[in-house]
Parts: structure tokens; C-alpha cells; sequence
């Protein structure tokens, strides 16, 4: 639901800033499993969770694509 008076551009920013400081507080507490003192992890481990977030950072980077060049429209040829 819009605020009164957002445009959709101050919406977007107002949840894009919220939400990307969100995912960096939560990047920077993953960051802290890096402690060896406290922790025992695997180098494959490690991978897997990159990989993982590669993944759907990838996902949503390529959604942003998709919306910006419009749709392909279907033809017979």
C-alpha cells in the first residue's frame, strides 16, 4: 500500500535503502562465523554458502534486467 503522497520512486528508495542495509547487517553477521576461536567449518562448507548467495544475488540482479528492457513479445516466423 502507498503512502500518502509517495511517488513510487520515493518507494523504491525508502525500501531499497531498508532493505539493502538489512542484507548487510546480516552479510557482516555471517561474517562473524569466519572466527576460527569459536568455530569449525570446512573450506566446502564455505563454498556452499557463497555459492547460495551468488545464486540468488544473481536471480535478483537479472530480474532488475529483465524489467528494464520490457518483455519479448512471442511471434511465429
Amino acid at each position: 500500500m502507498q503512502e500518502s503522497n509517495e511517488s513510487r520512486k520515493q518507494r523504491f528508495r525508502r525500501l531499497a535503502e531498508k532493505r539493502v542495509n538489512t542484507i548487510l547487517d546480516r552479510i557482516r553477521l555471517l561474517g562473524q562465523l569466519a572466527n576460527k576461536n569459536n568455530y569449525e567449518y570446512t573450506d566446502a562448507q564455505v563454498e556452499a554458502i557463497f555459492k547460495a548467495i551468488q545464486k540468488d544475488l544473481n536471480a535478483a540482479k537479472l530480474k532488475f534486467r529483465e524489467e528494464t528492457k520490457g518483455r519479448k513479445r512471442f511471434t511465429l516466423t
